[in-house]
Order: C-alpha cells, then sequence, then structure tokens
C-alpha cells in the first residue's frame, strides 16, 4: 500500500522499519526538522530521519506539515500512519490522503488520550494496558478504534519496559491492519475518557507519607525519564528502582518477631545529585545523616 509516513522519535522507528519490510511503498517520511541536541548543541537528525535515510526512503521536515500539503496531494498515498510525531495535523493534512490517517496509541482509548498514556497509567496503578490502531480526527485522540492488544503491566515493570514492549506490539499491530483500513469502519470509542497530561518533573517528587504501593508505583513510572526523588536533609536523591517488602521479611533479618505484615518501598538504586547511579545500600555506607528509608 501506498502511505506517508509521520513520526518523529525512537519509538517511531520500528513501525517504519515494519511497514518498510511488510513491502508498503512508503512515499514520504515526514519528521521534526533537526534540532541542537547534546552538550555541543549540534544540529541532530531525528531518530525517525536517521532510520528513514537508512531504508533509502525520501524525508521531509517541515516546521508545520502544511507547509508541504501541495507534496502530500501529489503524492496519492492511501493512507497515512502516524506514530509520535510531535504536531497536531490540520484538516488540510488529514484530507491529503485518499483514506485518511491512522495513529499508533499506547493505551486502551478512551483511558489516557494524551501525551503521557504509559506513565499515566502505571502511576494509577492500571492492571493492564494495551496499543490501539485509530483513526485520527481533529479531536485529541478521540477517533474510532480499528485494532486493539490489551496487555498487563508487570509488578516490576519500569515506565521503559512497558513502553519498549507497546513499540513493539504497536509495530506488529498496525502492519496486520493496515491493509484493512480502506473498507473498514472503525469503532467508536467507549466509555469514560481519562487525560493523559505532559510529565512534569514536580510529579514525581515522592512523598514519604504515601503508601509503599503508591511510592512503588511513582517510582517504576518515572523511570528512565524523569526519575523519581526526594530532597532529604537538603540534598536530592532521585530513586532509580525499588522493592517492595514485608515487615515481616524485614524483621526476620533484624531478629525481630512482627506479627503485623505491611508492605514496606525499600530503594534498590539511588543517585545523589550530581552523582552517578549506585546501590541504595552503597549510598547508605557513605551517608552521614539518617536515610530516608
Amino acid at each position: 500500500m501506498r502511505i506517508v509516513y509521520f513520526g518523529t522519535p525512537s519509538d517511531a522507528v520500528p513501525a517504519l522499519q515494519a511497514l518498510v519490510a511488510s513491502g508498503n511503498d512508503v512515499a514520504l517520511v515526514i519528521t521534526q526538522p533537526d534540532r541542537r541536541r547534546g552538550r555541543g548543541s549540534e544540529l541532530t537528525p531525528s531518530p525517525v530521519k536517521q532510520a528513514a535515510e537508512e531504508l533509502g526512503l525520501t524525508v521531509a521536515t517541515p516546521e508545520k506539515p502544511d507547509e508541504i500539503i501541495s507534496d502530500l496531494r501529489g503524492i496519492g498515498a492511501e493512507v497515512g500512519v502516524v506514530v509520535a510525531y510531535g504536531e497536531i495535523l490540520s484538516d488540510e493534512v488529514l484530507a491529503s490522503t485518499s483514506s485518511g490517517f491512522i495513529n499508533i496509541h499506547f493505551s486502551l482509548l478512551p483511558r489516557w488520550r494524551g501525551a503521557a498514556p504509559v506513565e499515566r497509567a502505571m502511576i494509577a496503578g492500571d492492571a493492564e494496558t494495551g496499543v490501539q490502531v485509530m483513526e485520527v480526527v481533529s479531536a485529541l485522540d478521540a477517533g474510532g478504534i480499528y485494532a486493539s492488544e490489551r496487555t498487563p503491566i508487570g509488578a516490576t515493570e519500569t515506565a521503559g519496559d512497558l513502553r519498549e514492549r507497546l513499540v513493539a506490539l504497536g509495530a506488529a499491530l498496525v502492519v496486520k491492519t493496515l491493509p484493512h483500513v480502506p473498507t473498514t469502519t472503525p469503532s467508536a470509542q467507549a466509555g469514560e475518557s481519562t487525560y493523559a497530561a505532559k510529565l512534569k518533573v514536580e510529579e514525581f517528587e515522592i512523598d514519604l507519607s504515601h503508601s509503599a504501593q503508591e511510592i512503588d508505583l511513582l517510582v517504576r513510572a518515572g523511570n528512565p525519564r524523569p526519575g523519581a526523588w526526594l530532597i532529604h536533609e537538603g540534598a536530592r536523591l532521585k530513586v532509580w528502582s525499588g522493592a517492595l517488602v514485608s515487615d515481616a521479611a524485614i524483621s526476620n533479618v533484624d531478629g525481630e518477631n512482627e506479627t503485623e505484615d505491611t508492605l514496606r518501598f525499600v530503594p534498590v538504586e539511588v543517585q545523589p545529585e550530581g552523582r552517578a547511579r549506585m546501590s541504595y545500600a552503597a549510598w547508605c555506607a557513605g551517608y552521614k545523616g539518617t536515610p530516608p528509608w
């Protein structure tokens, strides 16, 4: 099938590669312009641009897709595929293909519409999530659903782990779904919608008065970014991973007997401000004050 592909970050690379490998004619790849990144502030192409050029595809990097609307119309694509492009597409762009646009979304809509569905699902303690191929419409993540795949959220999975799984599931699902898009009417979303707002660093401050489970969810959702943290005795400490341990298990180590079996959060990997990551045990061994846990 002749398609155009909109995507920018590394999460959008596997779907592009899968669509090419399955024999689709990717007539044009549209991605964000090169940005200055890193310590040297050198202009760096997006991961999708790099992948597309390696595949020998034609790439466009407009500031706004409407700048190349005549090119899009002239391509004669049947479907546009969008994966984390980074811009809302205008109605004119959405009308530039004969069978519209589809998007890979990393949640079970209408739950977690928006920019951060993976992390929001984890913070909320959702037992499962999924990936969906959906119709792109002008309203945010409100289009009909062509295909879905559900998956449980692992008890020790980080947001990075979960995202990696969803990206792979999405790449396979869009390849399977794409041939049916021109002849299929997508199913309307059902249920109450929730919004997955962009992540803010301050949201990941650990409140030690919260339950062990809530802290564990926050830490896992913040890995790999932005990282859960707390200010302890005047210094910032990031917590990258931890474990839920019962009081009974801890008391056995201490040689004490406790009858109530409640969970505690115990850090495993931390990062003091201005230093490299290390085990919590190593940090405690060199810390002069009173550890937070």
